[in-house]
């Protein structure tokens, strides 16, 4: 279940946000995508989920086209978005937010087993389950908002700066999930962060947008000892 996109390009009315994208990410790969503030990586994370619609370009997954699908049936065809900020209903317990992300799916027994295996993934939920989300941490919250995406049992999933406004150990907590996400559950994983050196230290693939484009591309160790990635976009 490869994704392919192709010559993608995307425009918020006359600005072009996305600029002839093309990348191709392989089942079971966690690719980091780095680039400075403007550099489209939420765009293209909003496009490849529905919620912004391409100018030009295909985008495809498991050998299909998915242009053109509304954001609820894509997460029915295993595609899963966890927007920046923490995504979760505030009012609504833990619980509560977990079985959001199934509603979908009508098999009550496969919903409690998703549930257990998010748990088994982030203890800390089940020690929180009857709480409101309100009241959990920062890193509490994201653990939620991640967990509440794999409930829909994604095969693709597409992370928006999961580690934003966390605790280092916090982030190293949670940059670990996602790792073992892709290891043990052998889900495709797009993980857009600013935290450019810890996204690419677990991806197996980096990408690097700069103004809309594709800059570089590569093996994210690589990436990590390109002199000239380290300087514009590692800090040292």
């Amino acid at each position: 279940m490869t994704l392919n996109v192709s010559n993608l390009t995307v425009h918020h009315g006359a600005i072009c946000a996305i600029n002839q994208v093309s990348i191709q990410v392989q089942t079971g790969s966690l690719a980091a995508i780095i680039g400075s503030n403007g550099a489209g990586k939420t765009t293209l994370l909003r496009t490849l989920s529905g919620l912004n619609h391409p100018t030009h370009g295909e985008i495809t997954w498991n050998g299909q086209s998915i242009i053109g699908i509304k954001p609820e049936m894509l997460v029915r065809k295993g595609i899963s978005h966890v927007s920046e900020g923490k995504s979760v209903i505030p009012e609504l317990t833990v619980q509560e937010n977990l079985e959001i992300g199934a509603l979908w799916r009508r098999n009550k027994k496969e919903m409690n087993a998703s549930r257990n295996s998010v748990v088994d993934i982030f203890p800390r939920l089940g020690e929180r389950f009857s709480q409101r989300a309100d009241t959990l941490s920062g890193g509490e919250r994201q653990m939620l908002a991640l967990g509440r995406s794999l409930m829909s049992k994604p095969e693709l999933l597409l992370l928006d700066e999961p580690s934003l406004g966390l605790a280092p150990l916090v982030v190293a907590q949670i940059f670990q999930s996602i790792r073992d996400l892709t290891t043990s559950m052998g889900i495709t994983v797009l993980l857009v962060e600013q935290n450019a050196m810890g996204a690419l230290k677990i991806a197996d693939v980096g990408i690097v947008l700069n103004l809309g484009s594709v800059a570089v591309t590569g093996d994210a160790s690589a990436l990590i000892d390109d002199p000239q990635v380290r300087t514009a976009y590692l800090g040292y």
